[in-house]
């Protein structure tokens, strides 16, 4: 029988690393992208890359390319200043792999970022990412990123001018990330995002930033994230 293949690639994904807002163990998570077809799969816990290694081992084990990456934490200003300021708000980027030199680079940005950057979050800042940038491919995240929050606020000139950024940072690696999970705020965003991606020439990609992987579960993740966030 002809084994099933699936040209999607999951480049944004979460593991039972990103404590209390995944439940997806690596394993059941590899069996899972073996059972769709797909030739490669992405590991993007927030902030972490404990799992890394684990996913490495049993995704080669299973067939499947991994793609080694990370979820982080952007200060808006400096990973250094410790202090409730909104002008230095934490955004989330996915950073992820392209060769040796990349995997370097995304230890030393996370490693940073927990050693001298913690403040709630393990966060890093643009000037770290502009001189560790070699080897990496960057995505800007969730509704939780930077230029989708600009975008959420009505501040579509400060949207445009971090997407320029990041595209300074990464060159050709950046790309704007288009998400549908239904909701209004993403929708709105999405459509921003595409008028961007025309007017400053930065490429899309889609991505569905998964956090579990069967639907069942559900409830169990809405009591995950209300504790996180302190609403039980």
């Amino acid at each position: 029988m002809e084994e099933k293949t699936y040209d999607w690639v999951s480049l944004h994904q979460h593991t039972g690393y990103s404590l209390l807002d995944s439940s997806a163990k690596i394993p059941e998570l590899i069996s899972k992208a073996k059972e769709l077809g797909m030739k490669s799969i992405a590991i993007t816990d927030h902030g972490v890359m404990y799992g890394c290694v684990d996913f490495y081992k049993e995704a080669k084990e299973q067939g499947i390319k991994p793609i080694i990456g990370c979820e982080v934490y952007v200060a808006g200003k400096s990973m250094h200043i410790k202090q409730n300021d909104k002008e230095n708000e934490n955004y989330h980027l996915v950073l992820l792999v392209k060769n040796e030199t990349g995997y370097k680079n995304l230890m030393k940005i996370v490693s940073k970022a927990s050693v001298e950057g913690f403040y709630y979050k393990p966060r890093t800042d643009h000037d770290y990412l502009k001189k560790h940038s070699e080897g990496l491919i960057s995505l800007s995240a969730c509704l939780g990123g930077e230029i989708q929050s600009y975008i959420l606020k009505g501040n579509l000139s400060k949207a445009k001018e971090i997407a320029l950024l990041y595209k300074d940072i990464f060159k050709d690696g950046f790309y704007l990330e288009l998400q549908y999970h239904g909701m209004e705020e993403q929708e709105k965003v999405n459509e921003e995002l595409i008028k961007m991606s025309k007017e400053l020439d930065i490429p899309l990609v889609a991505t569905n930033d998964v956090h579990y992987i069967k639907k069942k579960i559900i409830k169990l993740m809405m009591f995950c994230c209300a504790s996180r966030q302190e609403k039980l």
